[in-house]
């Protein structure tokens, strides 16, 4: 099975040595995305906005490899401290009900760590099945 790059200019562009997400068949692995809009390169202030920019990545990502955000089966959450799961849950909450018309959501890791970059408050990766 071959592989392929992903690549949109809807989502940030990679700082380092890796894709934004990969293509193996119906398999797409989305890199971890940050809460930076990518026109601009800024982070919001607060963690709930940067997690609906970072969930807006994410879609950017997987809608380039040519699936929806319905078909993501795992997101993986990054957080800087516990003290932002309540904020970041809730507009990460909102994010995947509305992209999820299947009402299906997808499996869900939240842990925390340092990222990095110090106006990172969220990073989310993601894993996707293409129909």
């Amino acid at each position: 099975m071959s592989k392929t790059k992903i690549s949109t200019p809807g989502a940030p562009a990679p700082a380092y040595t890796f894709h934004q997400g990969v293509r193996a068949g119906q398999l797409i692995q989305v890199s971890g995305q940050g809460g930076n809009d990518p026109a601009t390169g800024e982070y919001a202030d607060d963690v709930a906005t940067q997690t609906t920019r970072t969930l807006e990545n994410v879609r950017a990502v997987v809608e380039a490899a040519g699936a929806t955000f319905d078909d993501v089966v795992m997101l993986r959450v990054y957080l800087t401290t516990r003290d932002h799961f309540a904020a970041m849950n809730e507009a990460y909450g909102a994010f995947v009900e509305k992209h999820c018309p299947s009402g299906v959501l997808p499996s869900r890791t939240t842990v925390m760590v340092g990222l990095p970059r110090e106006e990172m408050l969220v990073e989310i990766d993601a894993l996707a099945i293409a129909q």
